[in-house]
């Protein structure tokens, strides 16, 4: 093992990620519950094709996860000093804010149900559902993303030792992930039966080898992200045109199995959906990779501008997005009852729902965590271009750093 930090070069490429992975979280929950609803529609194909093609969303963040702290941490000395500062900096910033986020989830669905306040249960009642919840990662729906975080942050020094000491790990580790991964799946489809298996990390466990390979084989991977197509090597030129290929492949398929499953009540064995889903959100993980790459370099300015304060704020977002999502979907009543039940109006009013959850909690979590002291104990830490000089514990200002 090398015992010599190096000092990596700072990848500000990967907040453009980071933007495009909580878009696609945003359309996938935006959308959600009108793939349903709107089978009878001829928006259903638009919605239904938005809803499966943005699937990327959580397994990208996942992956990228993975890719920042191998990244950071694979050249540094593995002693009891990292991996304090590690498990420090995750308790701050991670488990804290997924600990009081939770809470506030917690009250928002007793808001919800009505039973706010209303001494349906007792305090001791509510503080033991809360704890299952918490510990279970299903405070909130979308909440499993940090939840299985917490659990490769266990496991990461580990695993880091593992890759550090082994050659042969490292490098097959992308099908040492699937087979691992798969082996769960089966294991649980035909005798385990454990009703929340995507609450375990292990679920994911192909996405964060993914992420861990890339990251050590940077070096050798730089030119196919930091380059033109055309000047490429024939070898890679060759790989990215079958990445691509195969990606579009896939996710054409899997756009039509489920409409066939939704509009025609097609029954397919549960292994499909498991298949399709790892296939298109693997390759488009990667593909994404190439995409930010490409737009940090060549897009506009203001695209870029854009994105990366987007990247930054995306912890925070993904955190917030599902309240305003909640009570926007309030206004149903009161939209159709102003327009008429129609494709478009119904697009409409499905799409301002994602425009709404965007924006608004941009804007929110920007103002709260550049302006109330001590935010990030619930929206995670803080990024550079809004820190104060003291803001609470120190953060790292690294774009490459940043939790999510």
């Amino acid at each position: 093992m090398s015992s010599v930090s190096v000092k990596k070069e700072r990848l500000p490429q990967l907040d453009t990620f980071r933007a495009l992975a909580i878009l696609g979280v945003l359309h996938v929950h935006a959308t959600s519950f009108a793939t349903m609803a709107s089978v009878h529609l001829k928006g259903f194909y638009l919605i239904n094709f938005i809803n499966v093609f943005f699937r990327y969303g959580t397994p990208s963040f996942i992956m990228l996860s993975s890719f920042v702290l191998f990244y950071n941490y694979y050249n540094r000395p593995l002693n009891g000093k990292l991996v304090g500062g590690f498990y420090k900096k995750r308790m701050l910033y991670i488990l804290l804010p997924y600990v009081l986020i939770s809470a506030v989830y917690f009250i928002y669905k007793m808001h919800v149900a009505g039973t706010l306040g209303t001494g349906a249960e007792t305090y001791s009642d509510m503080l033991a559902r809360y704890w299952k919840n918490l510990t279970e990662g299903k405070a909130y729906t979308h909440l499993y993303f940090v939840y299985i975080s917490v659990q490769f942050y266990i496991l990461f020094p580990l695993l880091l030792l593992l890759f550090k000491s082994s050659k042969w790990f490292t490098r097959w580790a992308i099908p040492i992930g699937l087979v691992l991964q798969w082996g769960f799946v089966l294991w649980n489809k035909y005798e385990l039966h454990y009703p929340s298996k995507g609450n375990l990390a292990i679920t994911y466990l192909s996405y964060y080898m993914i992420g861990a390979f890339l990251a050590i084989h940077f070096d050798k991977i730089r030119g196919w992200l930091m380059n033109d197509a055309k000047d490429l090597s024939p070898k890679a030129k060759f790989w990215n045109t079958t990445l691509w290929v195969s990606w579009a492949v896939v996710v054409g398929v899997h756009v039509w199995f489920y409409q066939e499953v939704r509009l025609h009540q097609m029954v397919a064995d549960s292994l499909w959906y498991e298949l399709l889903w790892n296939l298109h959100t693997m390759l488009t993980a990667m593909v994404l990779m190439r995409i930010a790459f490409v737009l940090f370099r060549k897009g506009p300015k203001w695209l870029v501008k854009l994105l990366t304060r987007l990247g930054e704020l995306s912890f925070a977002v993904y955190l917030v997005h599902p309240l305003v999502l909640g009570y926007y979907r309030d206004t149903y009543d009161w939209f159709f009852e102003r327009f008429h039940l129609g494709s478009v109006t119904y697009f409409a009013w499905v799409y301002g729902g994602l425009l709404c959850a965007l924006i608004v909690s941009w804007i929110v979590t920007q103002l709260i965590l550049r302006w109330i002291p001590g935010a990030w104990v619930l929206l995670g830490n803080i990024p550079a271009s809004l820190r104060k000089k003291k803001t609470g514990p120190s953060a790292p200002a690294s774009a490459t750093n940043r939790n999510v």
